[in-house]
């Protein structure tokens, strides 16, 4: 009997958890197929009486009669750039992360140790301390304001949680098992490619949603290092909100912001399980 009421309030604060959390979704996602009309005289929990698209069309592509030139002010544009900072940031931070924990956790080096803690440090240095010195090194670099700057940026952010990702995974391999592959003449390369590599796939997996998510998400970087060329979504839908005259369109708002987050949405449903086996084959331990 004691079990059963346990497991009722296990599942009511489940339930609670749940629907604080889906709330907010479903009032976005509600408000988005309403006609301003509706939103101004009905209640925001109310469903939508004629649901239609239009919001999210406006959203996406714009309202041309509003704007002057080729550019609507829509999302559609600023979503290749995303796309272009995301691809190459993600494979070059997760790569990068996943050679430098290997060879912090399988080799002994002279200040592996000391190395690893100063990417701990700088793990946890928030974005804004770093801000300027970022600014100047990009900016002598010659390719401030552009997309290749940003990437860099959040390669050089991105690396630091990564390698602490793969080098704590990496320490729970069987010293054996390495001791193996050198005796059979494995040297630095084959031993990744052929051992680590294949054994870190569901961490692997992990590092590259985790990555994914905080790239596409960035508002800050995008911010400052992207110009008038290489704002990502984030920035774009920024601009969208805050760029209107009159009339508060709250359903375009809704029907944008949603718009920004289905990419990571997409990533979490479609990988989910992969992600709960990274997590339980060892992106926690140390």
């Amino acid at each position: 009997m004691i079990m059963r009421y346990n497991r009722l309030a296990l599942y009511a604060m489940l339930g609670i958890a749940a629907l604080m959390i889906l709330a907010p979704v479903f009032i976005m996602v509600s408000t988005s197929l309403k006609s301003m009309d509706e939103i101004r005289d009905g209640s925001i929990f109310a469903l939508p009486a004629e649901p239609n698209f239009d919001a999210w069309g406006e959203a996406w592509f714009g309202d041309c009669t509003q704007t002057v030139g080729e550019d609507c002010g829509g999302l559609s544009s600023s979503f290749l750039t995303s796309v272009k900072i995301v691809i190459p940031a993600l494979f070059l931070s997760v790569g990068l992360g996943a050679v430098t924990g290997y060879a912090l956790a399988a080799w002994k080096m002279r200040g592996a140790n000391l190395m690893f803690a100063a990417l701990l440090v700088g793990m946890f240095i928030p974005p804004q301390v770093t801000l300027y010195p970022l600014i100047i090194m990009v900016r002598e670099l010659g390719i401030f304001g552009s997309i290749p700057g940003l990437v860099l940026v959040h390669v050089i952010w991105g690396v630091a949680f990564t390698t602490m990702m793969f080098r704590n995974f990496f320490k729970t391999v069987p010293q054996d098992l390495l001791k193996a592959a050198r005796i059979d003449g494995a040297g630095f390369w084959p031993l990744f490619w052929h051992v680590m590599l294949p054994l870190s796939l569901p961490i692997l997996g992990v590092a590259m949603i985790l990555q994914f998510t905080y790239i596409w998400n960035d508002f800050l970087l995008g911010l400052t290092f992207g110009g008038r060329s290489g704002q990502p979504m984030t920035v774009a839908l920024n601009n969208l909100v805050g760029s209107q005259f009159g009339e508060k369109e709250y359903n375009v708002d809704m029907a944008a912001t949603m718009l920004t987050a289905l990419p990571t949405l997409a990533v979490y449903l479609l990988s989910g399980r992969l992600f709960v086996r990274g997590i339980a084959a060892g992106a926690v331990k140390g």
